[in-house]
Order: structure tokens, then C-alpha cells, then sequence
């Protein structure tokens, strides 16, 4: 029998967040005088104050990220990255996820081959994307003869995590293994530019559980979902979610918390966004999942957020919820219930405006 379906003692790893591992060095993007700069570039002689509204303010955001002091011509835009990360979430065996944990490998295999959704945008745009199989709860297998686009890492923690309803998700290890995992796979990376999202079963029922336990926000409100049409199905999630909840009561530090009721994906993707701000990398964050990946990581370092750019607002009631306690204004709101790194892909060509008006 697989580990992971073996219970944990909830309250033994909750009581006390262990020493974690030491974290890179993570500097503050703030710089007065290449704000100055910035303004006075996009003002000109013929342009009122804050002319270009919210792009100013990403013009400014990737120029301090790159700290291109030298010149507002130096800004970089390189071999960017497009990273998804493939877990299932053992909650999702409770009959509250859209997707069953079997589609994982599909819409995986999908990725791997070119057909994903987000393919023919990652193809026009120049973006390299890799799969990660974080912690699928089954093996990822190619048929013979099949034609791989996009490379598989195999980073595999467990196949799934736990049920939250029942145990806690991970242990704290394996959340910090996790995390490293994810900050090895960018060290590994080329580029200046990396783009963060996920594929799996169950990962908003733990962004709602994030949200709800670090934010303060009631989890009705945290769990809402356009998706959740069904009376009967909303429900069932806030009856399954209340009782994790009420499992894991005790969780309060971030990494206890991430733990308790998180998932391989969301853990790996906050070691993802602390490495690639420790390399002065801009990290575009997609959608409800991924954000509370950044929640972890900016709990965890402050500064990470400086280098954070949330490229929309999905359509998940928390996700929006999720925006405003990270103080986040997204590029993009398109409404979108896709996951995949869509978002990411279609809010990439303000990135490209921002640095040409820098240019000009």
C-alpha cells in the first residue's frame, strides 16, 4: 500500500512549524531613483502624469525586478518559461472537484503532446514549457510511438496527497521536500521569465482552505464557485471542507498550514516562485491555485512578492478574494476557468508593451 494512505497523526506535526530549510536570499525590487526615471521616461514632453495608468506600474515593476539602472534599454525579456505542475488531491475522491483524478493524466498527456490549450499559445509567443508530475495520483504513460513536445519532470512526492477530510494532505517533510523540488526545477531553467501554473484534481477545494485559514476569510465565501451550480453539489463541498477544516483546527504557520490541508502543486510552485526571485526572474502567476501558491511563498519571504505579476482574474469567487489580501491588481480579467497557464500566455503581450514603451 502506497504511504500516503497511511493516516498521520494530525495533531503531532500542526503544534509546532519545525525549522524549515534556510531560504535563498530574496532582495527588495525598491529603487527611488529608477522610479523617477521610469516616470519621467513614459511622461515625456508630451504626456500628462501617469498617462499609461496600471502599465506604468508594470513598466516599473519589471524594470525594478531587473534593477536596469543602467539604462532603461536594458530590460530583458528572455527564453521565457512556461512551468505546470501535475498533482491530484486526495479530497477530490470526496465527489467535489470538476475534474476526476483519472483526467490528470489526460489533460497531462495532452500537454506533453502539443494538444493542450495552452500549446498554440506557448508556440506564438516563444515559450518553453515542461510538465511537472508533482504528485499525479497515478503513473503518467505514453503510449508507444507517441510524439512528445513538451518534456515530463519527474518530481513525484506521493501519488496524490491525502485526504484532507481525513488526515493531513502531506507531512511536514514532505511539504518541505516539495518546496525544494520546486526550486530545483528553475535552477535548471534558462531565462528571465517564468510563467506558473497547474493541472490536477482537488487544488481549488486546498486554495480555498489556504485562503480561508491564512487570510481570515470564512470559507463559504473561499470556496464559492461559478462551477458549483448545483445546490446539492456546494453543499457537499462546504460540508467536506468544514470538516477538514475543523481536522486540522490547530494549523496556523504557513508551512503547517500548506501542509494540513495543501497539495504537492501548490508547495512546488511556491519553491518555484522563491528560487526564481532569488535569480531576479519576473514570475507570472495564473490563476486561483497558483495565487495561493504565492500566498505560502510570500508568507515565507516577503520580498517574493516584489517579482510576482498575477496575469488575471479567473472566474472562482476566491480567486478575486485571493487578489485583494495579496494587495494583487492582475493584468487581465477574462474570466477564464481554465488552468493550464492560459492566463499567463494571454496577459504576456502587456509584458512586451510595458518594455517597448521603456524603449522608446
Amino acid at each position: 500500500m502506497n504511504s500516503l494512505s497511511q493516516p498521520l497523526d494530525s495533531t503531532a506535526q500542526e503544534d509546532v512549524e519545525p525549522t524549515g530549510p534556510s531560504w535563498p536570499e530574496v532582495r527588495p525590487t525598491a529603487n527611488v531613483a529608477l522610479d523617477l526615471m521610469i516616470q519621467h521616461q513614459l511622461t515625456g514632453a508630451h504626456e500628462a502624469d501617469h498617462a499609461f495608468g496600471r502599465m506604468e506600474a508594470l513598466a516599473r515593476q519589471l524594470a525594478c525586478i531587473q534593477h536596469s539602472s543602467h539604462g532603461l534599454e536594458s530590460l530583458r525579456l528572455e527564453s521565457p518559461q512556461l512551468v505546470v505542475f501535475a498533482a491530484d488531491h486526495g479530497v477530490a475522491v470526496e465527489g467535489i472537484s470538476e475534474f476526476s483524478q483519472e483526467s490528470t493524466v489526460q489533460r497531462s498527456l495532452a500537454l506533453m503532446t502539443g494538444k493542450g490549450p495552452v500549446c498554440s499559445l506557448a508556440e506564438m509567443h516563444g515559450f518553453d514549457i515542461t510538465l511537472v508530475d508533482a504528485g499525479v495520483a497515478s503513473h503518467i504513460l505514453i503510449p508507444p510511438d507517441t510524439e512528445i513536445a513538451h518534456p515530463l519532470l519527474l518530481r513525484k512526492i506521493g501519488y496524490g496527497t491525502r485526504n484532507m477530510v481525513l488526515a493531513p494532505a502531506m507531512s511536514i517533510a514532505q511539504a518541505r521536500s516539495a518546496i525544494e523540488a520546486g526550486m530545483d526545477v528553475v535552477r535548471h531553467l534558462p531565462g528571465n521569465v517564468l510563467a506558473l501554473s497547474n493541472i490536477g484534481a482537488g487544488g481549488n477545494a486546498s486554495a480555498s482552505q489556504l485562503l480561508s485559514r491564512l487570510c481570515g476569510v470564512p470559507l463559504a465565501d473561499a470556496c464559492g464557485s461559478e462551477q458549483a451550480q448545483d445546490e446539492a453539489l456546494m453543499k457537499l463541498m462546504l460540508e467536506k471542507l468544514f470538516a477538514a477544516a475543523s481536522r486540522h483546527r490547530k494549523a496556523s504557520a504557513p508551512l503547517d498550514v500548506l501542509a494540513a490541508m495543501g497539495g504537492f502543486e501548490i508547495a512546488m510552485m511556491c519553491g518555484a516562485m522563491i528560487q526564481a526571485a532569488s535569480e531576479q526572474r519576473i514570475v507570472l502567476v495564473d490563476g486561483f491555485v497558483s495565487s495561493s501558491a504565492a500566498l505560502i511563498a510570500r508568507s515565507l519571504l516577503p520580498a517574493v512578492a516584489d517579482y510576482l505579476v498575477f496575469a488575471h482574474r479567473a472566474a472562482d469567487p476566491g480567486h478575486r478574494l485571493m487578489l485583494i489580501h495579496l494587495q494583487a491588481q492582475p493584468l487581465l480579467d477574462m474570466e477564464l476557468k481554465t488552468g493550464q497557464g492560459v492566463g499567463t500566455l494571454l496577459a504576456w503581450p502587456l509584458l512586451l508593451a510595458a518594455k517597448r514603451l521603456l524603449e522608446r
